[in-house]
C-alpha cells in the first residue's frame, strides 16, 4: 500500500473497534470511541468523503474487525467473458459483490450472476484470492478479499435490476471501460489465462 496514512488509519480503526468490543471500563470505551472519531476525521480530510458515508462503510461496525469478502464470477461463452455495466459508475465489471452471511462462495457467485447478469451458472474452481488494496483502486480504509470464481454458463438472459444496466460478453482484446475498484485489466487477463488452462494453480496474496 503506497499511502501510509491510509494504512495507519485502517489499523487505528481496527484497534478502536476491538477495544470497543472487548473493553468494559467506561473510560477505556470513551478513549476507543475518540480514536474512532479521529480516524473518521482523517479519512474525511484526505478523501473528501462525507462523514456519514465513512461511518456507514466501516466506522459503525461492531465486533472484532475482519476482512470483507467480494465475490467475482468469471463466466465465458466461447472465448468471450461475461461483464455487467454498473449503475454506480457506468463502467464494467465481472458479476459480483459482497458475500452474504450464511452463504458459501459458490452460492454467492451463483446469486450475483443471476441478479446482475440474468445468468445461470455452475461454479467450478477458485482462480484467485486477492487483497484488494494490492491490486485495485481507489485504496480503501478497510480490508477486502476479492475471490475470483470460474463458473460454467448454463444460460443467460439479462433482466432489469437495481445494480446493473446491461450484461454482455467481451473478447480479451476488446474490453470495455472497467470499474477499477471492482476489477482491473490484470485481473481480467488472469481470468482469460485460467480459462485457457485446465490445470491452473490458485493465485493468492
Amino acid at each position: 500500500m503506497s499511502d501510509k496514512w491510509l494504512q495507519w488509519a485502517s489499523e487505528l480503526q481496527s484497534i478502536a473497534q476491538a477495544g470497543l468490543t472487548f473493553s468494559s471500563d467506561r473510560y477505556d470505551l470513551d478513549r476507543y470511541e475518540k480514536i474512532r472519531n479521529i480516524v473518521v476525521e482523517i479519512l474525511h480530510e484526505y478523501t473528501e468523503t462525507d462523514h456519514k458515508k465513512i461511518r456507514d462503510l466501516f466506522a459503525s461496525e461492531t465486533g472484532y474487525q475482519t476482512p470483507k469478502v467480494d465475490i467475482r464470477a468469471s463466466v465465458f461463452k466461447n472465448d468471450k467473458i461475461l461483464m455487467v455495466k454498473e449503475k454506480a459508475d457506468g463502467a464494467w465489471s465481472l458479476p459480483g459483490g459482497w458475500a452474504d452471511v450464511n452463504t458459501s462462495v459458490s452460492e454467492s457467485a451463483i446469486r450475483e450472476c443471476r441478479e446482475e447478469a440474468g445468468a445461470i451458472v455452475k461454479p467450478k474452481r477458485i482462480i484467485a484470492v486477492h487483497l484488494a488494496n494490492k491490486h485495485n483502486n481507489p485504496l480503501l480504509p478497510f480490508t477486502i478479499y476479492k475471490i475470483f470464481v470460474e463458473c460454467e454458463l448454463v444460460e443467460n438472459s439479462f433482466m432489469e435490476n437495481t445494480e446493473t444496466l446491461d450484461a454482455r460478453f467481451f473478447e480479451a482484446d476488446s474490453l470495455p471501460e472497467l470499474s477499477f475498484e471492482r476489477n482491473t485489466p490484470e485481473q481480467l487477463k488472469m481470468c482469460f489465462e485460467a480459462r485457457n488452462f485446465k490445470v491452473f494453480e490458485t493465485i493468492f496474496d
